[in-house]
């Protein structure tokens, strides 16, 4: 077991809400259409930069506590390709001097994050580490793909991670991640790097907007999903019943339900798809937060956490709250 311990949870969601019916006319599709395809009635459109929202979910977690010793950002959509997000994010905190960075993988960008802030909490390197997801995603739907564009919703969330204090159970017991590049092309946002730079000759503004084939990405997650949580119960002699709660990225309102497929009864599974969407690598955190803001989590509970990112990678990780 890592032994370093969440402390605290914060998140944000922007104020302004995009309904389904709303979305419908846009991507000629019917209300009905949407809710039954992806399982999200509303989500919210983000009217600030991803660094403010950053802030005020951080904030939350940080509680009017101490400073953080390290800042990692870990979210897929950037205020800007350089410098770094975790830059604007630490200005905008009102901070200085604090190393900072970003670990970038797509929607399991916080649950990597949280694996490495763990290990470099239990060398001694830190004692406070802020890792944060701020996702603005909404502007980069093509609404000429109507399925994945009634997706994604803006959110970010954060968590501050400290060490484990003597004579107490929580920790990251055993983490599982494996990435399939068959899966590449299944979920992508083409544009942004050398593949079409800006000034490309081959280079069109649907480079620069988020493609997704969606039923073959789902069919390929769910056959690889079993085989990645087979070798996490194996390997800690633990197994679904012992779940207290499931922390799942929240791809869909399908792949959300998909996790009784697996063993977690609903009962036991944190869904909030309907009211948020996909908010990508905020989607995590933005889950678990919310447990944690209603009481739900207990010191103690063993969470089950992870789900998919574009890759495709498949990550589960048994943490003791």
């Amino acid at each position: 077991m890592i032994k370093a311990k969440i402390v605290s949870t914060g998140f944000y969601l922007p104020p302004k809400i995009q309904t389904a019916a709303e979305l419908a006319p846009l991507i000629g599709r019917s209300e009905k259409w949407i809710l039954s395809r992806t399982g999200v009635a509303e989500r919210r459109i983000a009217e600030e930069p991803m660094d403010e929202m950053a802030a005020k979910a951080a904030r939350k977690a940080l509680q009017n506590g101490p400073p953080p010793d390290c800042i990692i950002n870990a979210s897929a959509t950037p205020l800007q390709f350089i410098p770094d997000s975790s830059v604007f994010i630490q200005e905008t905190l009102g901070y200085k001097g604090i190393p900072s960075w970003s670990i970038h993988s797509t929607c399991l960008s916080f649950f990597v994050a949280l694996h490495s802030a763990a290990s470099l909490i239990e060398t001694g390197t830190f004692k406070r580490i802020l890792i944060v997801s701020a996702e603005a995603g909404t502007p980069f739907r093509d609404l000429d793909e109507p399925e994945s564009a009634s997706l994604f919703g803006d959110a970010a969330a954060a968590a501050v991670i400290e060490p484990t204090p003597p004579g107490e159970s929580s920790g990251i017991i055993d983490w599982n991640m494996q990435t399939w590049p068959e899966g590449a092309h299944l979920t992508e946002f083409p544009g942004g790097g050398t593949r079409f730079p800006p000034n490309g000759p081959d280079t069109t503004p649907k480079h620069n907007l988020f493609h997704m084939k969606g039923v073959k990405i789902y069919k390929m997650a769910r056959a690889l999903i079993d085989k990645n949580l087979s070798g996490l119960y194996q390997r800690t002699g633990l197994s679904s019943q012992d779940i207290d709660w499931l922390i799942l990225h929240q791809a869909s309102g399908k792949a959300v339900q998909m996790s009784q497929a697996y063993g977690i009864p609903p009962e036991k599974t944190i869904n909030i798809v309907a009211k948020t969407g996909n908010t990508i690598a905020a989607s995590i955190p933005l889950v678990l937060a919310t447990a944690n803001h209603e009481g739900k989590l207990k010191r103690g509970d063993l969470l089950l956490m992870g789900g998919t990112g574009a890759g495709l990678s498949i990550a589960f990780s048994l943490i003791r709250w």
